[in-house]
C-alpha cells in the first residue's frame, strides 16, 4: 500500500513533465486545421489544449521537485520538454500572426502588420535564448563549473507558457463562431486589444534579454577565457557588445514612447520612458563593472577621446530624451480644441526642448571638468520624465471637465519651457540618481512597488509628478554630499571589514 500511494504523485509527475509535448503537438495540429477551413470548434480546442498545456508548465516543476524519484532527471526532463514545447509554439504563433493579417483581418493596417513582424522577432528571441543558454551551460561543463538553475530564466520560463497560449488565442482567432460560454470565453482572448498585445510582447522581449544578461553574467568569464585565450584588446570587443546592445534598448524604448503616444496611450509611453532611462543607467553601470571605461594596460588614453560607445550612447539619449518628449507634447496638444492653447507656441516650445536637450548632452560630452557623481544642469533622462508627468494627468481628464484638461495642458507646456532652461543651468549641481539608487537599494525596491502599484490607478501621474518635482528641487538637500560618495554605485562598507 505504502509503495502503491508513493507512485500515484510519481505518475501525476510524469503526466504533468511529459503530457505538455503531446498537448501542445495538439494545438499545432488545430491550428493548421484551423488556418485551413476556418473551423471555430477546432479554433477553441486548440485554445483550451494550450491552457492545459501551459497549467502543466506552471505546476511540474512543483511536482517533480518533491515526488520524482531521480530530481535531475526530472529537471533535465522539464528542460528539454521546455525547449520542445517552444520550438513548436512560438514558431507557430509567427506563422499565424501572418496568418490573421491575410485571411482574418479585413482592412488591416500598418500597426496590425508591424505587430506580425513583432511576433515573429520574438519567436526568434526565445530560440535564441534557448540555444544560448544550451551553449552557455556547456561552456560551463567544459570548466567542470556546478551549473545553477535559479538564474533569471525561472521568471522567463513561467512568463513564456502563459505569453504563448495568449499568442496562440489570439493569432488563430476565428470570429462569429457557434454561440456558447466557452467559445465567448475564449474569443475575449483572441480580440485582445493590440496596444495590450504590444505591451505584453515588449515586456516578454525584456525578460528574454535578462535572461540571457544573467546567462553571461554567470558563465561569461569563462567562455571569453576559451574564445579569448589571451587577447584583452579582443576580449573588450566582446564586452563592448553588452552595453551597446543596452543602448540601442534606450533608443527603442524611446521610440516606442512615441508610438504608444500615437495611439493616446501617454500612460504606457510613460513606462516606456522610464525604460529608457533604466537602460541609461545599465549600459554605464555594465560598462563601468566591465572595466570598458579604464584603458588596458599599458595604453594612453586621449582626454575625451571620441569612442563608438560614447557616440551611440549620445545619439540614444537624444532619440530618447530629447526628441521622443518633444514629440510627444506636439503629438498630445496639438490636436486639443481648446482656443487659448491653440495659441500657444507647441511646435516652436518642442522644438526648443529638444534643442536645449542635445546641447546639454553635447556640454556633458565636452566637459572637462565633470564633478564625480553629479551631473551639471538637469540631466536629460530626468527632464524627459519631468516633462512626461504632467501630460499623464492631463491624457486622463475626464471630458466633462474642460477647465481642468486647460490647466494641465498649460501646465505642460509651462513645464517643457522650465524644464529646457534648467537643463543648461550648469552650475546647479544633480546628484546621479542611478548611482544613488544603487548605494539606497531599499529605496529603488520600494519606489518600484510604489509606482507598479499606482500605474493602474488615477493616481499614477500625481505620484510620477510628485517624484520628479522632488528630484527637481533636490540640489537644495544633496549639494552638501561629497562627490566621491556621490560616484560610489555600492553601499559603503563598515569599519573593519575588508
Amino acid at each position: 500500500m505504502a509503495d502503491s500511494s508513493r507512485r500515484i504523485p510519481q505518475k501525476i509527475t510524469a503526466i504533468l513533465v511529459y503530457g505538455r509535448l503531446p498537448l501542445v503537438f495538439g494545438g499545432m495540429l488545430c491550428a493548421v486545421a484551423v488556418m485551413w477551413d476556418r473551423n471555430p470548434a477546432l479554433y477553441t480546442l486548440g485554445v483550451i489544449l494550450l491552457l492545459i498545456s501551459m497549467t502543466f508548465d506552471l505546476v511540474d516543476g512543483w511536482f517533480a521537485a518533491r515526488h520524482y524519484p531521480h530530481p535531475q532527471m526530472a529537471e533535465l526532463a522539464d528542460r528539454i520538454l521546455d525547449k520542445l514545447v517552444y520550438s513548436i509554439i512560438f514558431p507557430l504563433v509567427a506563422v499565424g500572426a501572418m496568418w490573421r493579417l491575410h485571411y482574418v483581418v479585413s482592412d488591416p493596417k500598418k500597426t496590425e502588420l508591424l505587430h506580425a513582424i513583432l511576433v515573429l522577432f520574438l519567436a526568434v528571441t526565445v530560440l535564441v535564448r534557448d540555444n544560448f543558454a544550451h551553449f552557455m551551460r556547456g561552456v560551463a561543463l567544459r570548466f567542470e563549473q556546478e551549473i545553477e538553475y535559479r538564474e533569471f530564466a525561472r521568471l522567463r520560463t513561467i512568463v513564456a507558457a502563459p505569453v504563448g497560449a495568449l499568442l496562440y488565442a489570439y493569432a488563430f482567432y476565428i470570429p462569429n463562431g457557434s454561440p456558447s460560454l466557452l467559445y465567448d470565453w475564449v474569443s475575449k482572448l483572441g480580440n485582445t486589444p493590440l496596444r495590450t498585445m504590444f505591451f505584453i510582447e515588449i515586456i516578454f522581449f525584456i525578460i528574454n534579454f535578462a535572461s540571457i544578461a544573467s546567462l553571461i553574467r554567470r558563465y561569461g568569464t569563462l567562455c571569453l577565457n576559451e574564445l579569448c585565450l589571451g587577447n584583452q584588446a579582443l576580449r573588450r570587443r566582446i564586452l563592448a557588445f553588452f552595453p551597446n546592445a543596452l543602448t540601442v534598448m534606450n533608443a527603442m524604448m524611446g521610440l516606442m514612447a512615441v508610438f504608444f503616444a500615437y495611439q493616446d496611450r501617454i500612460r504606457e509611453a510613460s513606462l516606456f520612458l522610464i525604460g529608457a532611462a533604466l537602460f541609461d543607467k545599465l549600459d554605464g553601470a555594465v560598462a563601468r563593472r566591465l572595466g570598458l571605461t579604464e584603458p588596458l594596460p599599458g595604453e594612453v588614453r586621449k582626454p575625451r577621446a571620441v569612442n563608438l560607445g560614447g557616440l551611440l550612447d549620445d545619439i540614444s539619449d537624444a532619440v530618447s530624451f530629447c526628441i521622443a518628449p518633444a514629440w510627444i507634447f506636439y503629438i498630445a496638444l496639438s490636436d486639443y480644441p481648446d482656443p487659448f492653447v491653440r495659441t500657444l507656441p507647441l511646435g516652436w516650445v518642442a522644438l526648443a526642448y529638444a534643442l536645449a536637450g542635445i546641447g546639454r548632452l553635447a556640454y556633458f560630452t565636452l566637459d572637462k571638468a565633470p564633478i564625480p557623481g553629479f551631473f551639471k544642469g538637469l540631466p536629460t533622462p530626468a527632464a524627459a520624465l519631468l516633462v512626461i508627468a504632467p501630460m499623464i494627468l492631463f491624457n486622463q481628464v475626464p471630458n466633462d471637465a474642460p477647465d481642468y484638461e486647460r490647466f494641465w495642458a498649460v501646465f505642460s507646456f509651462g513645464m517643457m519651457i522650465a524644464s529646457s532652461v534648467v537643463m543648461n543651468l550648469y552650475p546647479i549641481r544633480y546628484i546621479h540618481i542611478g548611482r544613488f539608487m544603487s548605494r539606497h537599494p531599499w529605496m529603488a525596491r520600494s519606489g518600484l512597488i510604489l509606482l507598479l502599484c499606482s500605474v493602474f490607478t488615477p493616481f499614477y501621474g500625481y505620484l510620477f509628478l510628485a517624484s520628479m518635482l522632488f528630484y527637481a528641487i533636490s540640489p537644495l538637500i544633496t549639494r552638501r554630499v561629497d562627490p566621491q560618495d556621490a560616484a560610489r554605485e555600492t553601499r559603503a562598507k563598515p569599519a573593519g571589514i575588508p
